[in-house]
């Protein structure tokens, strides 16, 4: 009988130190940051072709990861639905794992190339914001 109870409040404390340690580890985990572009685009069909897939594989090579597309100019573009005021022509939201990583996207000399091109055919408008701690 010593024996039983001695086993099952050895189980009892080893699963109440796991879960005391899971919480623990999913509250350091930092939560994402989130690119928001706003962007009017003028020549929806150059855009599409001469920029949006190119920028997409670069923000993919410095960790972004696209969590909607939506409006004109091709390049997986969904439909987009306003609420309140006009929406822009093309909205994206991407998820990042930290702000450095948006600013080494941003500082690459071929994301300049890449938004020369883009300021050709349209107007761009972007933030990041830090997502909540679940």
């Amino acid at each position: 009988m010593k024996t039983r109870f001695t086993v099952t409040l050895s189980m009892i404390a080893g699963a109440a130190l796991g879960a005391a340690a899971v919480q623990g580890l999913h509250a350091q985990a930092k939560p994402p940051i989130y690119y928001v572009a706003e962007i009017d685009v003028t020549n929806p069909d150059a855009y599409g072709k001469d920029y949006a897939s190119k920028m997409q594989a670069l923000i993919k090579s410095h960790g972004g990861r696209p969590l909607a597309i939506g409006g004109t100019a091709g390049a997986g573009a969904k439909a987009l639905t306003a609420f309140d005021g006009a929406a822009p022509q093309r909205a994206v939201v991407q998820v990042w794992d930290s702000i450095e990583k948006i600013q080494a996207w941003r500082n690459d000399p071929q994301f300049k190339e890449l938004r020369q091109i883009g300021e050709k055919y349209a107007k761009f408008r972007a933030f990041a914001i830090e997502g909540v701690a679940q």
